[in-house]
């Protein structure tokens, strides 16, 4: 059989075990197996465990579970109402500031515990129904909880980026570096675009309530005492953010001990400032850092050993080969590995995509000088918008959860305007690559 058939038969049987309902893990692990017992010799069925225990036996895997400690022990606590209901206060007086709150808080949070389903949860449960109670619409209510969300995947810390740095061997650090700059770019873009349509909602309904007669809802007022009072639950965790990324950003430590420092600081402050030092508490805490931890770790071993097979039948070099014979220009390629990708996060996880595709698409990567540290930013852009957008759209059914009564058909409409947005960010990310690039090349750890 030539290597063209074989790979052609491994991505059917990839995608037939995937769509049959089992979780990725075994799907991607049953692929490998099959494919080694008829394929290779009966030998390397024989250092299965000690090639998998090879490739986890990693200092950096470490950051992993405990990243996921620290959004779990965040996430556990009331800093994302805190954070909500703050920056409210503070943004009361702004066109369209509730709205600004939301995304702010979306951004802020995404920080704090790296999960876009996290802060969807978070600052939706608190957002989505005061929004609604303030007139904004539906579509905007769901769609900017929606997309600030995905920002948890991008901000540092990210997982998705860890997961890419393994990948593709580069540094996790300037990869956190290079998620900054973008995130940021991302939350004035989703911002200017929730202040203006909230502007525009709102003399709308002003224009509307004005034929009919019915009054508009009572404007909002705080005094400074509300505001000043909202500071000492959210100070302790916004230092616990700026500790972290000065220790990162000024090489004092590696990411892996960052995310320990991360990780102790966040479970201390839940303890001290929301009283969940009783076991009952710390079991929700660690047994759901557990869960989630293992599942990834399982999906990360399995894409180890799928990608060993793919490797040891010469797949993966056979399938670079091709698309460096394409001849395509370094953009071209780049344009039809985003529809790639976007056309994947139709159906699969950011996870499964980023171990599965990456290892596939570096040798053409590397062969046409694209940097890595940038096209990482882009491909986590990318599953970005794979949370927001169907079938899968993890987020969207999240958000579905929080507000039941709202149809999801109205939840996906809301997410159109940031697809469109973050579909620009990658345009500017091309054009300006110092937006992603400038500040990982200012690291100087590891």
């Amino acid at each position: 059989m030539s290597v063209g058939t074989l790979g052609l038969l491994y991505a059917a049987a990839t995608f037939v075990f995937l769509f049959s309902g089992m979780p990725i893990a075994f799907a991607v692990g049953s692929v490998a197996l099959i494919f080694m017992y008829f394929f290779m010799p009966v030998a390397q069925l024989s250092i299965i465990a000690e090639t998998i225990f090879s490739e986890l036996n990693s200092f950096t895997l470490l950051t992993i579970p405990l990243f996921i400690m620290m959004g779990a022990a965040i996430g556990k606590s009331r800093a994302g109402a805190d954070l909500y209901n703050s920056l409210n206060r503070w943004l009361y007086k702004v066109p369209g500031g509730l709205g600004l709150a939301n995304t702010l808080a979306c951004s802020v949070f995404a920080a704090m515990c790296g999960s876009s389903p996290a802060t969807c949860s978070a600052i939706g449960s608190s957002g989505i129904p005061e929004m609604r109670k303030r007139g904004y619409s539906e579509r905007l209510a769901t769609g900017l909880i929606a997309a600030g969300g995905t920002l948890g995947i991008l901000i540092p810390p990210s997982l998705t980026l860890i997961l890419y740095g393994l990948a593709t061997e580069q540094s996790i650090g300037k990869l956190f570096m290079a998620g900054v700059g973008p995130g940021l770019m991302l939350t004035a873009m989703f911002s200017i675009w929730v202040v203006y349509k909230s502007w525009a909602e709102k003399n709308e309904k002003i224009s509307a309530n004005r034929s009919t007669g019915i009054a508009m809802p009572a404007e909002e007022s705080f005094s400074w005492k509300q505001r000043l009072e909202t500071l000492p639950r959210l100070a302790p965790f916004l230092g616990l953010i700026i500790i972290v990324m000065v220790a990162l950003y000024g090489g004092w430590a590696t990411p892996s001990e960052v995310a320990g420092i991360g990780a102790f600081g966040a479970l201390l402050m839940v303890m001290a400032i929301y009283g969940c030092w009783r076991w009952s508490d710390l079991k929700v805490i660690l047994s759901g850092t557990a869960r989630e931890s293992s599942m990834i770790m399982l999906i990360i071993a399995m894409s180890f050993l799928y990608t060993y097979v793919m490797s040891y039948l010469h797949i993966t070099q056979s399938a670079a080969a091709w698309m460096i014979s394409l001849e395509l220009s370094k953009w071209a390629f780049f344009f039809w590995v985003n529809i790639l990708l976007i056309v994947l996060g139709f159906f699969l996880p950011p996870v499964a995509i980023i171990l599965m595709v990456t290892p596939i698409i570096l040798p053409a990567l590397n062969a046409l000088g694209i940097d890595l540290i940038w096209f990482g930013v882009i491909m986590t852009i990318l599953m970005e918008m794979g949370l927001i957008h169907p079938p899968v759209g993890l987020n969207l059914f999240v958000i579905s959860g929080i507000a039941p009564d709202i149809k999801l058909k109205e939840i996906m409409w809301g997410t159109v305007p940031f697809l469109l947005l973050m579909a620009l960010g990658i345009v500017l990310l091309c054009i300006f690559p110092e937006i992603a690039t400038w500040l990982p090349s200012q690291y100087s750890g590891s």
